[in-house]
């Protein structure tokens, strides 16, 4: 949702707030975009979509690690049987376990991270034609986000987070619901 506002774009809001007040034909509004997302349809869907998913990644995980541990107790219960070389040889079997383990996790970390993106883009695109859209129709310069640090306080009557999420709404049912994988 940091879309709306990045972190290092403080310095240009307040150029632009001064040359806003400099300016009268200049107008700024803003959306609480979590409260969007939170009531978009197609979020929710995407947010579903994505739960299930971490589900399945997780267990992934978890049966990597429980295998792994499961290895390593076995070790441990029968290193003081083992010869020097044969216990170095399984030391060694462990630790390329454990790395490939480490490695399949991440794999399966970074899939999971693909996965919220590729939810979340189509959600995250439509919000912001919806908010794009509004600020041409009513002529609005710049559109802030209250949802990160950057408003203190704010006239209620440029907030255009209902209008969002109204259009947003209006547009779920033409919206696909996202693939499962």
């Amino acid at each position: 949702m940091n879309r709306f506002l990045s972190g290092g774009a403080a310095a240009l809001i307040a150029l632009v707030v001064g040359s806003a007040a400099a300016s009268a034909q200049t107008k700024i509004g803003y959306v609480n975009s979590q409260k969007v997302l939170a009531e978009a349809p197609a979020a929710q869907t995407a947010q579903h979509a994505l739960e299930a998913d971490m589900t399945r990644y997780r267990a992934q995980i978890d049966s990597i690690e429980k295998s792994f541990e499961a290895q390593r107790t076995a070790f441990e219960g029968q290193q003081a049987t083992l010869s020097a070389t044969v216990k170095a040889q399984r030391q060694a079997d462990l630790q390329t376990r454990y790395a490939a383990a480490q490695t399949r996790v991440q794999q399966i970390q970074e899939t999971a991270q693909r996965r919220q993106a590729e939810l979340v883009e189509p959600v995250m695109k439509r919000i912001n034609e919806i908010i794009e859209a509004l600020r041409k129709e009513q002529n609005i310069g710049l559109v802030l986000d209250a949802s990160s640090a950057g408003i203190l306080a704010a006239d209620p009557a440029l907030d255009l987070t209902d209008q969002v999420i109204a259009r947003v709404k209006a547009a779920a049912p033409a919206a696909a619901a996202p693939a499962s994988h």
